[in-house]
């Protein structure tokens, strides 16, 4: 079994998962496309319509949610994100701007704006816009400050369980950054004290950002935000968390993914009431359990009122009562408009679909697997179909909330009683409209064609994780083993841990990224299996044949030959198939390969624990390796790198970075995601 201070380990190294955010390290596709069609590189005098291509939005859409005439869609936000002020590389996408709170009235703002140019917007130049921009509003981080966090321990529990002095050096390195990391909401004084505008959220108590670079709070980041937390004895950071949550819920009837007001159309999948009883359980703090429990109820409430749909399966007949996302959106989203306005531009469709494009993109990022081709549905890689998808994952954690939510209960209470109740029968359709008992594998469900999804992703644990596991599963070890051998095959065929889909798009939520919120999930997966069903020895595969010869027929709808190949040396990678695929298995070449790690408990060594040790050492590797490649150190322990080497990837003034994705193939590699923060040795 995963010893308990090595998952305390991970949840603080995940800090968080990745959220709507573009990569700093990778063009997207959509960009790559709008590239090769862009006009000529803009100068400062350029006007701002050289560049913009038809097809976006020619007047952007009001949207009722979002009450800004500054920040939210319109002529002055869509000037001004289209300059692209921050980006001109084309490579970052994230739009400041949305962040920096004006000088001046809202009123005074908008008529300096109108005189841009003389009125004509469409002739104003880069300069011009900038120098509104630079003029007339604050930094970015200027509605925010750091908190100092009081208390805090170098020194948590935890550390003294984690024998090896190299990862525990390294751990409390990563446990050091989140003094950094805690901000609150700044009250100023502009515009001669009558106020200002400012796109924070009026959160009452300190968050916890996912990094230096990021200014507002997430919300299913901050389930393993919690998790961490909780685990470094920052509890008073915690109970701020819960409470800005809470104070959320009473304002708006739900948790907004981010703590923005361009962020009140949507949500995040909802782990409001995980973290509660996570919380709970720690600090048996029954004040905050009192005010929690009936605003826990109505975040429920909310989601299935706003985001529930009747769906009929096809197998049973039976019409069951599930989640999905479903955001009602008609312009690009603030944070990102720059984005969308060119991928809607990029499909070159008409008018009538860029609304649905735009509700799609912000219904995937509230999935939180904002790019995927999870969502494509046999659609366009551009033009997601996230509205028509019934997500297993997101179903799972409703199902997990109810069971939590009822123990949090007195357990013969009628609260207790009704929330098992729904939970039960949502557990009736995650079985009937997900699960494949041939394939051994759960699917998102396909609403528009009325059938599972072929797509296996790493959503596919979070029943297990939730405590839901088939009856075809319980029946034996061996159907156990099939369930989880595509982990095995991970394992044995690439480097790193586990991918987010089978499926290479250059999309942020596909392989061969690794995303740190999977690799938890999974694990914590295998730890719920019963002892039983998982005690025996890994099968190994027939003669000649890899690891992909023990996964059910059809699970990964891919071919061996399909997959990716692991870089062995240069110009070498590992075979396509056969027992040459599996470069951690073979012994000729394991010496060019990252070992599983850990040692074995006992030469009797049960698949579950196995993997368990496997996929735990390999998330190890993966971000104690790549905080080495960005400079990071341990004095007598882990040497920094040269510079030569440092500048391979651009860190000989850094002292190593966190990253909130990997890559199976290459553990000292960033997947296609942000920097999360940097931690000094």
């Amino acid at each position: 079994m995963l010893s308990f201070p090595l998952l305390i380990f991970i949840s603080i190294v995940i800090l968080l998962p990745a959220h709507p955010r573009a990569s700093k390290v990778n063009v997207s596709l959509s960009r790559e496309l709008f590239t090769q069609t862009a006009k000529a590189f803009p100068t400062a005098t350029s006007p701002i319509d050289n560049i913009i291509p038809p097809g976006g939005v020619d007047s952007p859409s009001l949207q009722d949610w979002c009450p800004s005439k500054i920040f939210c869609p319109g002529d002055l936000l869509q000037l001004v994100s289209l300059a692209n002020l921050w980006s001109l590389n084309l490579i970052e996408d994230k739009n400041y701007f949305v962040m920096k709170p004006p000088l001046l009235q809202t009123s005074s703002i908008l008529d300096i704006f109108e005189a841009i140019h003389d009125g004509d917007h469409a002739h104003a130049t880069f300069e011009e816009i900038m120098d509104f921009v630079d003029t007339y509003f604050l930094g970015d981080d200027a509605d925010l400050e750091p908190v100092l966090v009081n208390a805090f321990n170098p020194d948590p529990v935890f550390l003294k369980d984690i024998p090896d002095p190299l990862v525990k050096a390294f751990t409390q390195a990563v446990h050091m950054i989140w003094a950094q990391l805690v901000r609150r909401r700044k009250e100023h004084n502009f515009c001669n004290g009558l106020g200002c505008e400012t796109t924070i959220l009026p959160l009452n108590h300190s968050f916890v950002v996912p990094s230096e670079l990021d200014r507002e709070p997430y919300y299913w980041d901050s389930f393993w935000i919690m998790e961490g937390l909780l685990a470094s004895e920052l509890f008073d950071v915690a109970n701020d968390t819960l409470q800005n949550f809470m104070d959320e819920i009473e304002k708006y009837g739900f948790i907004p993914n981010g703590g923005r007001i361009y962020y009140l159309n949507r949500s995040q999948p909802p782990l409001f009431i995980q973290m509660l009883h996570r919380y709970i359980n720690v600090t048996n703090d029954k004040l905050t359990l009192k005010r929690a429990l009936p605003l826990a109820e109505r975040e429920l409430v909310w989601w299935w009122q706003h985001r529930s749909i009747n769906v009929t399966s096809p197998t049973s007949g039976q019409t069951h009562l599930l989640a999905f996302y479903n955001v009602k959106n008609s312009a690009p989203r603030p944070e990102v408009y720059w984005s969308d306005y060119h991928d809607a531009a990029a499909l070159n469709c008409t008018g009538c679909f860029v609304s649905d494009l735009y509700a799609e993109l912000a219904s995937g990022a509230e999935s939180g697997w904002d790019r995927s081709s999870r969502w494509m549905n046999g659609r366009d890689i551009l033009f997601p179909d996230v509205r028509n998808t019934v997500p297993v994952d997101l179903n799972s954690i409703l199902y997990r909330n109810h069971i939590l939510l009822a123990s949090l209960y007195p357990q013969e209470s009628d609260d207790a009683k009704r929330n098992l109740a729904s939970a039960e029968r949502l557990r009736s359709g995650i079985l009937d409209l997900f699960w494949n008992a041939t394939k051994f594998a759960f699917y998102d469900f396909n609403i528009r064609e009325g059938r599972q999804n072929m797509i296996f992703t790493a959503a596919n644990f979070y029943p297990y994780w939730s405590g839901i596991i088939p009856n075809e599963v319980m029946e034996s070890g061996d159907n156990a083993w099939k369930a989880f051998s595509s982990v095995n095959m991970a394992m044995n065929r690439w480097n790193g841990t586990f991918p987010a889909t089978f499926v290479e798009t250059d999309l942020k939520w596909d392989g061969p990224n690794a995303w740190p919120p999977h690799q938890y999930i999974i694990l914590a997966a295998l730890r719920l299996l019963p002892g039983n069903l998982t005690s025996k020895i890994a099968p190994i595969p027939p003669i000649n044949e890899s690891s992909f010869a023990l996964i059910p027929e059809g699970q990964l709808n891919k071919t061996e030959d399909e997959l990716w190949t692991e870089p062995l040396y240069p110009y070498v990678r590992s075979n396509l198939n056969g027992l040459g695929a599996d470069v951690n298995f073979v012994q000729e070449i394991r010496g060019r390969t990252v070992l599983n790690g850990g040692e074995p408990q006992g030469e009797q060594e049960g698949w579950g624990d196995m993997l368990q040790r496997e996929l735990a050492n390999r998330y190890l590797a993966s971000a104690l390796c790549s905080w080495q490649a960005t400079g990071g150190s341990v004095p007598d322990l882990l040497p920094r790198l040269s510079n030569a080497n440092l500048s391979v990837t651009q860190s000989e003034s850094t002292t190593g970075n966190i990253f909130d994705s990997f890559s199976v193939l290459d553990i000292v590699s960033t997947g296609k995601g942000d920097v999360l923060t940097q931690a000094s040795s």
